[in-house]
């Protein structure tokens, strides 16, 4: 925290408190939406599903958690019919985890929402400074990301 007034918080911060306000309308939205049983953590491993699925070894890893917190959490969304356990064709004995259409209809809210602020994000900073925040950050995530 800075010490003063006139120190200035560091970029991780910066860059999460706007991320924590989007994060806080995201699951307002979902629970105005009925969608209320769904937890930051449940959401975090969400995000990282694929397309056609993800197995659960990649899904803890992306997350960074244990296989097992993964496990757990796969479990919760399952019995909440946010996601479903089916065979992955490339492997006949591994199982990859995919949203359901309940879990599309959820993502799309969230997706939806993500759009709205970001466009009440473009208006404050500027088109210019929205375009050069973006690549700024994509950016940065080459750098950071091991899974981008």
């Amino acid at each position: 925290m800075p010490e003063s007034a006139t120190d200035e918080l560091n970029v991780g911060v910066l860059m999460f408190i706007p991320y924590r306000a989007m994060e806080q309308r995201v699951f307002d939205a979902l629970a105005a939406a009925g969608y209320a049983d769904i937890t930051v953590a449940q959401a975090r491993l969400v995000q990282r599903l694929g397309p056609d699925g993800t197995r659960l070894t990649l899904l803890a890893e992306q997350a960074q958690v244990t296989k097992q917190t993964a496990g757990f959490l796969v479990d919760q969304l399952e019995r909440a019919g946010y996601v479903e356990r089916v065979p992955d064709p490339a492997d006949g004995r591994a199982r990859l985890v995919r949203l359901t259409e309940r879990g599309e209809a959820v993502t799309a809210l969230a997706n939806r929402t993500v759009a709205a602020v970001e466009a009440e994000w473009r208006e404050v900073l500027g088109e210019r400074t929205m375009n050069q925040l973006r690549r700024a950050l994509t950016k940065l995530r080459e750098h950071t990301d091991p899974f981008r």
